[in-house]
């Protein structure tokens, strides 16, 4: 199956490879990390680059599950905030000391951010940890979310929400290239642009890494 076969796949088929290409235990030292979509080949040449304590962090992948096709849900955080203003994020936090894990820390930021209850969502699995420079480790939790639910937007932290088409993701077209420079390598990250909005950093680099994990699944 290529990328197109990918964007023409039924709901059905989709749900099925994700739940087939995700990691299903919690990655853990032996998991490559990964820094905004980079391999893990580049990732060991800017290692030394990256804060040596890390904050570990969680955050949502959460897929809408429509009757005419999955979504991505994305939180555009809140222009005052001191880290990432404005940018499109998926839900998430820190880790506290009281959740049981990057799914509880997900599920309780979600709720806290945006107001959905975890009664919508069926967590299925994890994908590997990203890294960015300003020091959080983060674990993505993928997870489908059922249709109907209702949202309360903390506006202290979110200044919006929206979805997208999950195939808009798997068109090359939309991959949107650019060199960044880090210490003396230069590489190739994704951005993705969605009308005029312009998703980047590591929340793209947990799309590609999906992605490509659903490639490598269907080319088995």
């Amino acid at each position: 199956m290529s990328s197109r076969e990918l964007r023409l796949a039924s709901a059905d088929e989709l749900r099925r490879l994700i739940e087939r290409s995700v990691l299903t235990t919690l990655p853990d030292h032996t998991t490559p990390l990964h820094v905004a979509g980079m391999s893990p080949d580049q990732f060991h040449l800017v290692e030394h680059l990256l804060p040596e304590v890390r904050t570990l962090a969680a955050v949502l992948v959460p897929i809408v599950v429509h009757a005419e096709g999955l979504s991505l849900l994305f939180t555009e955080r809140a222009t005052h905030l001191r880290n990432h203003p404005g940018q499109i994020s998926f839900p998430g936090g820190r880790i506290e000391s009281s959740d049981e894990g990057p799914v509880a820390a997900a599920l309780r930021e979600t709720e806290e951010e945006i107001g959905l209850s975890r009664r919508h969502v069926h967590t299925v699995g994890y994908l590997p940890r990203h890294v960015v420079f300003t020091g959080y480790c983060i674990t993505p939790v993928v997870a489908f979310v059922q249709p109907g639910f209702e949202l309360n937007v903390d506006t202290g932290e979110v200044a919006g929400v929206f979805e997208a088409p999950l195939t808009h993701f798997f068109d090359p077209a939309n991959h949107l290239a650019r060199d960044r420079q880090v210490g003396d390598l230069i590489t190739q990250v994704y951005d993705f642009p969605f009308g005029e909005r312009r998703i980047w950093g590591a929340t793209a680099g947990i799309i590609m890494t999906l992605y490509r994990s659903l490639l490598q699944q269907v080319s088995a």
